[in-house]
């Protein structure tokens, strides 16, 4: 940086990205020739690819943050910018299932009973399990607003207490819906009805699992002495997606537990 007339990060060349598309390839070759013939070693190789990957790209990121000063105001700039694109992205890629959810439902065809839920599947009780991973998500919604402001007060003690209640929530909440993956009373092979609900609520669980391993990442860094009052975008970007999910959660509750059932 002391070399260059400008902020901006001129990235290194990095094996990650080649390595990644690796990982990508054989993870979903590999899910599709599990479906199929029930091996699993290619998908194995694929999810230990992406570990590997994922591990040290963020660390290589982390150095560029934290030790080498490359994540200038302008870098920081077009970091906010790029997350919120890819949050706009991904409220685009929900919104896809909501239209086939509300598709079904609003005009339900005769082949399904011309009703909703169609004729012989029995939904969930959404006053149960649904509403407490809904208290789940927005208490830690509360607790990740809680660690941004520890954080840009300088009270370290309070941030590390409130990330990991934030993580640990999370964890929670993927618990409650295996639970309830495992009870309830129709699979994904269950018309429309069972895929819409299956694929929009697996989907959001698994954004539930990346948001929790963002918020590992940043808990172990906030631990590490990674972030400042004014200087924590990594911590930042965890908490807007995260507040995503949350908000996701909200719609798919009312729509397909609630006003679906």
């Amino acid at each position: 940086m002391t070399h260059q007339a400008h902020a901006f990060h001129m990235v290194d060349p990095s094996p990650w990205p080649l390595t990644g598309a690796i990982a990508a390839l054989l993870l979903t070759t590999g899910l599709v020739v599990w479906f199929h013939y029930g091996h699993i070693m290619l998908m194995n190789l694929g999810l230990i690819l992406t570990a590997l990957t994922m591990t040290q790209w963020w660390r290589d990121i982390v150095r560029e943050s934290t030790f080498q000063g490359y994540h200038t105001p302008p870098v920081q700039k077009n970091l906010r910018c790029g997350m919120v694109l890819f949050i706009t992205s991904e409220v685009f890629f929900f919104g896809g299932f909501f239209w086939a959810f509300f598709n079904f439902s609003l005009s339900p065809a005769p082949m399904l009973g011309e009703c909703w839920p169609p004729t012989g599947i029995t939904p969930l009780n959404p006053f149960e399990v649904p509403l407490l991973n809904t208290a789940v998500l927005l208490a830690s919604g509360v607790t990740v607003t809680w660690t941004h402001h520890s954080i840009m007060m300088g009270a370290r003690k309070e941030a590390n207490q409130s990330l990991f209640l934030t993580f640990f929530l999370g964890l929670y909440f993927t618990a409650l819906q295996t639970l309830e993956y495992y009870e309830a009373p129709f699979t994904i092979a269950d018309g429309v009805y069972g895929s819409t609900f299956f694929v929009t609520t697996g989907f959001h669980g698994l954004h539930v699992i990346i948001g929790s391993t963002f918020l590992l990442v940043c808990l172990l860094r906030q631990i590490g002495f990674h972030f400042t009052s004014n200087h924590h975008f990594g911590f930042e970007a965890a908490a807007w997606y995260w507040h995503f999910v949350d908000v996701i959660w909200l719609f798919l509750y009312v729509s397909i537990y609630w006003w679906g059932s």
